[in-house]
């Protein structure tokens, strides 16, 4: 996860450059894809799952369904012939996730976790205190409202998450 921060995982980073927040340890992207489906957009996350963890970060996506979940959870496994990425499925905060990277079903803790990827359709509470934060739309209606009610959300909580709009190339 070198370089300048840009619109695609392949060439981007969670890590890289200054958010503009005070705190410098905090950074928050708003990643919308130009396609419309959601394998799309579960294809995205796998991505900067990738980058992240191969930086060092202990990852995590947060989704809303057990189906979800599956589906992350064998995309994970085939994300890249050449990577193995340790994972789980973690469906309560009660039986913690202790991979690396982890698929969970309840939101999760600041302290637990450095790259926090949401795909749910609820914002989990206390983002302001997450190291990083990448929120992941595809270009459906329902989706984009969804995480246009995110963004207002971090805002509110006065981060200013830098926006990657693929949809703009």
């Amino acid at each position: 996860m070198q370089g300048k921060p840009s619109a695609s995982p392949e060439t981007g980073s969670l890590a890289a450059g200054a958010s503009g927040q005070e705190d410098q340890n905090q950074r928050y992207w708003f990643h919308i894809l130009a396609q419309n489906t959601s394998a799309a957009r579960n294809l995205h996350a796998a991505k900067l799952v990738d980058k992240a963890w191969q930086q060092g970060d202990r990852v995590c996506i947060v989704c809303d369904s057990e189906e979800h979940a599956s589906e992350l959870d064998d995309l994970l496994w085939n994300v890249s012939p050449d990577a193995f990425i340790p994972h789980s499925i973690a469906r309560e905060p009660a039986a913690p996730c202790d991979d690396p990277v982890g698929i969970l079903l309840y939101p999760p803790t600041a302290a637990d976790w450095d790259t926090i990827i949401v795909l749910s359709a609820k914002l989990p509470a206390g983002a302001h205190q997450y190291r990083r934060l990448a929120l992941v739309a595809h270009n459906d209606p329902d989706i984009l409202n969804q995480a246009r009610g995110h963004y207002k959300q971090l805002r509110q909580l006065g981060i200013e998450a830098r926006v990657h709009d693929m949809r703009k190339r």
